[in-house]
Parts: C-alpha cells; sequence; structure tokens
C-alpha cells in the first residue's frame, strides 16, 4: 500500500519504484492508452513535440483523472522508466513557478523556464477519497528532448492499470476503506540524487 507517514516531508518524492526503475502514471484515451499497454510503446499518434506530464503518485493520478472517469483520461497507464531517465529529467528541470527567494528575479527564471526540457510543479497530495494532504506530490512535465527521450530511451514497460483503479474506486465508494489501501501501490520516499528542483517552502505554490 502506499507508505504516507504521519510526518511527511512537504515536498518529497514518493513513487513505487526497484533498482532499476520508477514508476509513473498518466492518462490517455483508450485510442492511445490501449495500443501503448498492449505494444509496450506510445503509438504514433503520441504527440513527442507536445508536453507530457508524469505522475509518480497513484493516487493523484486518480485525483486528475476522476478514478478514469473523466472523457480522455478513460485509461490509466503505469509507465516503468528508468531512474536514470527520471534523475536526468529532474537534473534539467526547472520549476513551474517563480518563487521569490528561489530565483533571482522573475526575468531570469522565465529565460531558465524557456530553455529547460523539464518542468517541476509541486501539488497537494491526496488520500484516498481524494482530499488534499498537507505534503506535495510531484508533477514533472517533459518537453522537447525529454519527451522523446522519455517515450523512446527511458521508457522499460507499459501497463494498463485501469482495472486496478475501478476496483480500487468500487471498494472506496462501498466504504471498504482497508481493503482499498490494501490494494494501492506500494509508493516509498525516492532517494533522489543531485538537483530537485523545489519551493523554499509548503506555500510556495498553490494547489
Amino acid at each position: 500500500m502506499t507508505a504516507q507517514p504521519l510526518t511527511a516531508p512537504s515536498h518529497e518524492i514518493r513513487a513505487q519504484h526497484t533498482a532499476s526503475t520508477v514508476t509513473v502514471y498518466q492518462a490517455y484515451p483508450p485510442s492511445i492508452g490501449l495500443p501503448a499497454a498492449r505494444d509496450g510503446r506510445f503509438p504514433a499518434a503520441w504527440k513527442r513535440d507536445r508536453m507530457t506530464w508524469i505522475k509518480p503518485s497513484f493516487l493523484w493520478m486518480m485525483y486528475r483523472c476522476g478514478w478514469a472517469t473523466k472523457e480522455g483520461q478513460e485509461t490509466v497507464l503505469a509507465v516503468e522508466i528508468t531512474r536514470e531517465g527520471l534523475t536526468w529529467a529532474l537534473e534539467n528541470a526547472e520549476l513551474s513557478h517563480y518563487v521569490r527567494g528561489v530565483h533571482p528575479d522573475q526575468a531570469t527564471w522565465q529565460r531558465d523556464l524557456r530553455r529547460a526540457p523539464t518542468r517541476v510543479q509541486w501539488d497537494p497530495e491526496r488520500d484516498l477519497h481524494l482530499n488534499p494532504l498537507p505534503h506535495r506530490s510531484l508533477q514533472l512535465g517533459l518537453a522537447g528532448e525529454a519527451a522523446r527521450r522519455y517515450a523512446d530511451e527511458w521508457t522499460v514497460c507499459i501497463r494498463d492499470v485501469t482495472p486496478l483503479a475501478r476496483e480500487i474506486h468500487a471498494l472506496v465508494r462501498a466504504g471498504e476503506s482497508e481493503a482499498a489501501t490494501a490494494l494501492l501501490p506500494r509508493e516509498t520516499p525516492w532517494p533522489a540524487t543531485g538537483r530537485v528542483p523545489r519551493p523554499a517552502s509548503p506555500e510556495a505554490h498553490g494547489a
């Protein structure tokens, strides 16, 4: 199940990970999600020249896609990527919002953001009922070189976890929180090395 310490750090990457991979989540329409899961790679319809957002938190993905019920997000994918890929993405990222005290000035942040192939956003983590928690969850936007490397180099495997999302959601709706929690992917702190862009304080970013 998802490990949620009582006093979780305000900005910490928590993910399902192995010695070589990290799992991130995305939601797509079936026309993209189903071929991706079937073939283990993103289809030609997946645009490598557009920004794509990946999320290590299963519950934040459920919040974003409404348990796979929102239009265009009916297929939830668990994408295993290499640890080296995620490390590169973080080390080449810029915060998605200007933060006083972190950036020298707004013009410098805007210049760095335009140059960065990846951008980091921290949003409130979610509980089983998708209510916001005090600590934050990572979202990582990939554009240009980062999006191409994600699709063509970093991706190790792609799984369709829509049935899991629906099963957990059904248990939540039935009031069976303990059973639902037991099915959640086990997410633990990811020992990131190198630079990870973070705001100076938990209040630095809005929800």
